[in-house]
């Protein structure tokens, strides 16, 4: 099957996208229009929820309920009641919410919450990546990885030895050796570089948001460079899906057998003949792919 437009209205900069197996719903973040959203493909119900400020990543809970990344921390949302509750703040000036907020995340198998940040404008590497776990009487949120301007991409191999994590306007995605047990991540190093823009050149986009399938392969939405791409653990591309808008930025995997990709893409920034297209930036896709995706994990709290 070919690409698929979703008729859903365009984001202006959707991300974080994650298909929700109980309700059968996708699930996914406009981070620029400061709002949460929910599709029921089956029956084509949509729902969204207006946020205080910009969610960078969700992921879900049991019961109804979804964590999600805003500027300055964590928040719990009832899908059911829109009932928006704080978990934990992040501490400043480590995480300056002038300058930084929040952005690419997801739960690892035991039920930690990961979200990495941002910052703007990118004046320093000051960008990182916070593990946020439920503990005894409340919250604890670490700071686990710096150096970034971006952060982009988190994701966790099939067998919880790897944890990736890109910097988007560095065009490089790290690998980190991870233990599940401890949720600790060690021995960053490259994974992958890609060409940065150059005058005259072909560009083929930088990182952006990821999801890994079931078989260890690395799907990576390429902002700017309107394709995605499918990576071998050992860094090499095994599959290009161009799409029809200029920046994707992230992509998952949903369906009851978790073979369709869903695909979030960006509006805002973009000139005027891209987001007045026939498929206009921002837009949402989907596409039947041959491998599984890993499912969602559930954020324990």
């Amino acid at each position: 099957m070919s690409l698929q437009v979703l008729p859903l209205l365009p984001s202006e900069l959707g991300e974080s996208p994650f298909w929700h197996p109980m309700e059968q719903r996708l699930y996914w973040c406009d981070i620029s229009g400061q709002t949460v959203h929910a599709w029921q493909p089956s029956s084509g119900a949509a729902q969204a929820w207006r946020m205080p400020s910009e969610p960078g990543c969700c992921a879900p809970v049991t019961g109804g309920k979804i964590v999600i990344g805003l500027r300055d921390g964590f928040y719990l949302l009832c899908t059911h009641t829109g009932a928006l509750r704080c978990l934990a703040t992040l501490p400043a000036p480590v995480h300056d919410i002038a300058t930084m907020r929040l952005n690419d995340g997801r739960c690892d198998t035991r039920g930690r919450f990961w979200a990495g940040s941002m910052v703007s404008p990118r004046t320093a590497p000051h960008a990182a990546l916070w593990r946020l776990e439920a503990v005894a009487g409340g919250y604890r949120v670490e700071r686990m990885a710096g150096d970034n301007f971006t952060a982009n991409g988190l994701a966790f191999s099939p067998d919880d030895r790897t944890m990736y994590w890109s910097n988007t306007p560095e065009h490089r995605i790290d690998r980190f050796d991870f233990d599940v047990d401890t949720g600790t991540p060690s021995h960053r190093r490259p994974w992958v570089q890609f060409e940065r823009k150059a005058e005259g050149q072909p560009y083929g986009g930088r990182p952006d948001g990821a999801a890994v399938d079931v078989e260890g392969n690395y799907w990576v939405a390429m902002y700017e460079g309107a394709r995605v791409l499918q990576l071998s653990p050992a860094g090499e591309v095994l599959r290009r899906i161009d799409v029809p808008v200029q920046c994707p930025t992230m992509v998952c995997f949903g369906g009851d057998d978790l073979r369709t990709l869903f695909i979030t893409s960006a509006g805002a920034g973009r000139p005027a003949h891209e987001r007045q297209a026939a498929i206009p930036a921002g837009s949402l896709f989907s596409l039947r792919v041959a491998v599984a995706g890993l499912p969602v994990n559930f954020f324990r709290c």
